[in-house]
């Protein structure tokens, strides 16, 4: 089968909605290229190793990459994935030069492409992302693992997004919580909850794609009977009582849910967000702080932020 690689030259701000424009378009996955990543200091706190090379890297921007099969209907997704993007304007996301390549690779090449990008990598301090075809031995005894295959679904959990709400679970899960994750895509931050001990997770996503990935990642991390799966807008004919409602989702679209949030998290439970650029941290927390919550922490990471509040 040959595949059609689909490459986008836009900015950082415009890395998660493409990404999820992609997805819902049919990739399998995408492939991030920030030159930021050349020149950042590492924190060697959690281990982590870097080999990266400057010619994978645009000089100025971010590229995003996909692969989607070549067939009758490839034009008229690719339109498609254009006029999205070109929406993104209304919800003043900035999607810079918005350069769009196409190109052309048989599945051998594909399958090589995404292995380059992806090794272990420890992202907290209990948890490590492992490729499922790499063998990985954990190197302390309470080390969690997670199984993702980047072919599966768009982002691998190592965006810092992802990552710092990883970190937020880790700091708030405790047993036997229910915990709701809105947005679920991947499934990552379900099965992070279900192995840091929580009794119930709900993942939920509006995308009939990333409800089937997700399930089939938590599967392949063994939390099938602590996490389910349902098709769901946000949180719309949701029940209460949940301990956490985590979400890595776009602010604009937090900015529709967190007065359900405030409904459905108990008195002293969390609600956890991210997926937040630095520009709209402040509206995002005035809506969290409406809906009914103190802010415990906000934590940073690049041009990004998440938001640790409780329920008053």
């Amino acid at each position: 089968m040959k595949w059609s690689e689909i490459s986008i030259l836009t900015t950082n701000e415009a890395v998660e909605p493409i990404s999820n424009i992609l997805h819902e378009a049919g990739a399998s996955g995408v492939v991030i290229e920030d030159p930021v990543e050349l020149s950042k200091e590492r924190e060697d706190q959690f281990g982590e190793i870097y080999q990266l090379n400057p010619d994978d890297y645009p000089e100025e921007g971010v590229v995003i990459k996909a692969y989607l099969p070549v067939n009758s209907f490839l034009g008229e997704t690719v339109d498609e994935i254009k006029e999205a993007i070109n929406n993104l304007i209304t919800y003043n996301i900035d999607i810079g030069k918005n350069t769009v390549s196409i190109s052309e690779v048989n599945e051998e090449e594909w399958a090589t492409a995404w292995k380059k990008y992806y090794n272990p990598v420890k992202i907290s301090e209990k948890f490590t992302i492992v490729p499922t075809w790499e063998d990985y031995t954990p190197v302390h005894t309470d080390e969690l693992i997670i199984e993702l295959d980047p072919g599966m679904a768009f982002g691998t959990g190592t965006h810092p997004t992802t990552v710092m709400c990883i970190q937020a679970l880790e700091r708030t899960v405790k047993a036997d919580d229910y915990v709701i994750d809105v947005g679920t895509g991947s499934g990552v931050l379900s099965i992070a909850a279900a192995k840091l001990g929580a009794g119930q997770v709900m993942a939920l996503d509006l995308d009939d794609v990333a409800v089937q990935v997700a399930k089939e990642n938590i599967k392949l991390n063994q939390a099938q009977e602590i996490a389910s799966v349902s098709q769901n807008n946000l949180l719309d004919g949701v029940e209460g009582g949940a301990d956490i409602v985590v979400a890595n989702i776009l602010a604009e679209v937090i900015l529709r849910f967190a007065d359900n949030a405030g409904r459905i998290v108990k008195k002293g439970g969390f609600f956890i967000t991210s997926g937040i650029i630095q520009q709209k941290k402040e509206v995002v927390k005035d809506a969290v702080i409406n809906a009914g919550f103190d802010i415990e922490e906000i934590i940073a990471m690049e041009d990004w932020v998440a938001i640790i509040a409780k329920k008053r």
